[in-house]
C-alpha cells in the first residue's frame, strides 16, 4: 500500500498553523518570564534559614518535578472545575506551565547560587553592601550568568512541552493541528507541518535566548561564550 503526500489540501489551513505558533510563543513567552521570577525566589527559599520556608519551597520542587506535565494541567483545568473554581483554557495553561518550569528553574538557579563562593559574599559584607546588594550583585547575577544556557534549555523545552495543553483543547500549534487533520485527514501532511514550525520556533527561541544573553551579560560576549 503506498501513500502519496499531498499538501495542496492545507493551503487554505495556514491562518490556523501561524495563529497556532503565535499561541505557542505566547505560552512560553509567558511561562519564561514568570517560570523565572518563580524560579529565583523558590531558589533564594531553599536557601533560607527560616525552616518553613525552606520546606515549603522544597515540598513544591519535588511534588512538581516527580509528577507529569499532564496531569498538573488536568488538575487545574479538570480537578479545580469539580471543586467550583473554573478558568479560560489559555490561563489554565499558562499557569501549568508557569508552576512546572518555576520548579526546575528553582533547581537550575539554585545551582546558580551555591556555585558563589562564600568568601565573595564575606568581601561584599566588609565593603558594608546591603543584603539587597550582595543578592542582586554578588549572588544573583554571576549565578544566572552561570546557569543561562541550562536556563535557556529548559525554557526551550518547555515550549515543546506545551504541545500538551492540547489535551484540554488550547489552540497552541499541536491543538490548531488536530483540528485541521480531523478536517482534511492528511495526517502525515499536517504532523510534517507541524514538526517543521516547531523546529523554527525553536531557532528561534535560541536565537532570541542568545541575543538576550549578550545583552545581560556582557562579559559573555567579550569571552566569547556560547550563550
Amino acid at each position: 500500500m503506498t501513500y502519496q503526500l499531498d499538501f495542496t489540501s492545507l493551503g487554505a489551513y495556514w491562518p490556523q498553523f501561524l495563529a497556532g505558533a503565535l499561541t505557542t510563543l505566547q505560552f512560553t513567552l509567558y511561562a519564561t518570564a514568570l517560570g523565572l521570577v518563580i524560579g529565583i525566589v523558590g531558589a533564594i527559599a531553599r536557601g533560607s534559614h527560616v525552616g518553613w520556608l525552606r520546606l515549603v519551597a522544597g515540598i513544591y520542587v519535588e511534588v512538581v518535578r516527580n509528577t507529569p506535565f499532564l496531569i498538573q494541567i488536568f488538575f487545574l483545568f479538570f480537578g479545580l472545575a469539580s471543586l467550583g473554581l473554573r478558568m479560560p483554557i489559555f490561563v489554565a495553561a499558562v499557569l501549568a506551565m508557569v508552576i512546572n518550569v518555576g520548579a526546575y528553574s528553582t533547581e537550575i538557579v539554585r545551582a546558580g547560587i551555591e556555585s558563589v563562593h562564600p568568601s565573595q559574599i564575606e568581601a561584599a559584607e566588609s565593603l558594608g553592601l546591603s543584603r539587597f546588594q550582595i543578592y542582586r550583585d554578588i549572588i544573583l547575577k554571576p549565578a544566572l550568568e552561570r546557569v543561562y544556557p541550562s536556563l535557556t534549555s529548559q525554557f526551550t523545552l518547555m515550549m515543546l512541552m506545551s504541545s500538551v495543553t492540547s489535551q484540554v483543547s488550547a489552540e497552541e500549534l499541536t491543538g490548531a493541528a488536530n483540528n485541521i487533520q480531523s478536517v482534511t485527514f492528511r495526517s502525515m501532511e499536517t504532523y510534517l507541518i507541524v514538526g517543521l514550525l516547531y523546529l523554527l520556533l525553536t531557532l528561534l527561541l535560541k536565537a532570541g535566548f542568545w541575543g538576550l544573553g549578550q545583552v545581560l551579560f556582557p562579559r559573555r560576549r567579550r569571552l566569547g561564550t556560547v550563550l
